[in-house]
């Protein structure tokens, strides 16, 4: 076959495939790997060294000083009258009502001189929550009671009872079990003020023997804290609501 062109005929062999054949790069591209990786070793090895020659750097100390209140005034103290924390941890006897004038003492509420032990208190509930194992569950702390007896036949019963509260959050699921553990024997009940789920019941039937003298019972729990307040009225009548709600927010204030 004739050439079309005298540049063509001057083409040497072999020239067409050289020209379209492609051009290696893996090698430029591993050189190229090579030199950054070396890099980055002499860096840090640079910078290591740069590391090892300064002095160490001190730590700020983990005790700050205090800041000086204004005016050069120290704070003070709450007294024990308004701390909490130091009224609650003391003797809780002490944070109970007193009986008022005329009444006297009953000899049933069971404990030493006032307080109910844990083996007590877990014997003379009337409720689940009363259950030894389930107290200790609970991380109850201790109890104390006072009862007295009116001249009108009342009979009042006040319990104060603590619990750690270091792992369950136990007064108000005690509060809630107190309220709740007779349903229909009670009526709907009323909040106690300065309380979220406190309330106060009272009983519209007699809870006496068959046969016996009718006795009506009324009752109130709320909570402050650690501390679950408990409180019963007995009586040949039913107890009207200011008698049970009276009682709860006098108790609830010396806590």
């Amino acid at each position: 076959m004739q050439p079309d062109s005298e540049e063509e005929a001057e083409r040497p062999a072999g020239a067409e495939e050289t020209a379209t054949r492609p051009r290696r790069r893996g090698r430029t591209a591993l050189l190229l790997g090579a030199a950054a990786a070396l890099g980055i070793v002499a860096g840090t090895c640079a910078g290591y060294l740069v590391q090892a020659d300064r002095e160490p750097t001190r730590l700020p100390s983990l005790s700050q000083p205090l800041l000086a209140p204004a005016g050069d005034e120290t704070p003070k103290r709450l007294p024990a009258a308004q701390d909490r924390k130091v009224r609650t941890d003391g003797d809780l006897r002490e944070l109970l009502l007193k009986k008022p004038r005329g009444a006297v003492d009953v000899e049933w509420p069971e404990g030493g001189g006032g307080w109910l032990d844990l083996p007590t208190f877990a014997g003379l509930a009337d409720q689940a929550s009363g259950d030894f194992a389930y107290q200790v569950e609970n991380e109850f702390r201790r109890a104390a009671t006072v009862a007295w007896r009116a001249g009108d036949g009342r009979t009042v019963e006040i319990r104060v009872t603590q619990f750690r509260q270091e792992e369950v959050l136990a007064a108000a699921d005690y509060v809630q079990e107190g309220a709740y553990w007779r349903p229909g024997e009670v009526d709907s009940g009323w909040p106690i003020p300065g309380t979220g789920d406190g309330r106060a019941y009272s009983h519209e039937q007699s809870r006496s023997e068959p046969g016996a003298s009718p006795r009506y019972m009324a009752e109130a729990h709320a909570r402050r804290g650690d501390l679950v307040l408990t409180i019963w009225v007995t009586g040949p009548e039913r107890i009207a609501k200011r008698t049970i709600l009276d009682l709860a927010e006098r108790q609830l204030e010396r806590l």
